[in-house]
């Protein structure tokens, strides 16, 4: 049968792992009253500030349209502050307010350790083959040839 496939079995595995690591960190920020996209863009902008809104929708696999409500929200929280593009009248810069940035700070450690726990449910070798595995195969889906 075509849904007993490997292939298709380790997609399905994968899928509804994230779908339960993804519940946990819900959970998690809901601490903190963020939720996980609030969560992507304090943690893109922590990263490096000053990216337009198409550059951060780019890096979180989204469309502009949806970065700009999300983004009208957060200015409202007073989390993520917009600043006109000296070089395009049209853009807009991001940055963290002091708020967002001091969110960030107090979210992003515990939050690591909230996945880590997900992942530790596997003795430490067989964490070991897991990242080696899906390092290939994200390899592998990169390769344009294959």
């Amino acid at each position: 049968m075509a849904n007993r496939q490997p292939g298709l079995l380790a997609w399905l595995h994968l899928m509804r792992i994230h779908h339960q690591v993804q519940k946990c960190e819900t959970a998690h920020l809901a601490q903190y009253n963020l939720t996980l996209p609030q969560f992507d863009v304090l943690a893109q902008l922590y990263r490096e500030q000053g990216i337009t809104q198409q550059a951060l929708a780019d890096r979180l696999f989204v469309t502009k349209g949806n970065v700009c409500g999300l983004m009208d929200r957060m200015v409202e929280q007073d989390l993520v502050e917009r600043r006109a593009d000296p070089q395009d009248r049209r853009a807009y810069m991001l940055h963290l307010t002091p708020k967002g940035k001091q969110l960030i700070e107090k979210v992003l450690p515990t939050h690591g350790q909230v996945i880590v726990a997900q992942i530790e449910k596997l003795a430490p070798e067989k964490q070991k083959q897991l990242l080696d595995l899906l390092s290939e195969l994200d390899r592998a889906l990169e390769d344009k040839t294959a």
